[in-house]
């Protein structure tokens, strides 16, 4: 027969490795994440400086 006694101990440590990967996944992704809307916000300025020049010109 088999041993039908299932170790809690092995399970807490699968999900801490399990969590712990998901955080350093989730903030590798947040660090990259702030240069698309840094640049999306330059070229609306950028849009915005032209078209005041040229109604005001």
């Amino acid at each position: 027969m088999s041993d039908q006694h299932i170790d809690p101990a092995g399970n807490t440590q699968q999900f801490r490795a399990f969590a712990q990967r998901s955080e350093q996944e989730t903030s590798s992704h947040r660090k990259k994440s702030p240069l698309l809307p840094i640049i999306a916000v330059v070229v609306v300025i950028a849009v915005i400086g032209v078209a005041a020049f040229l109604l005001l010109k």
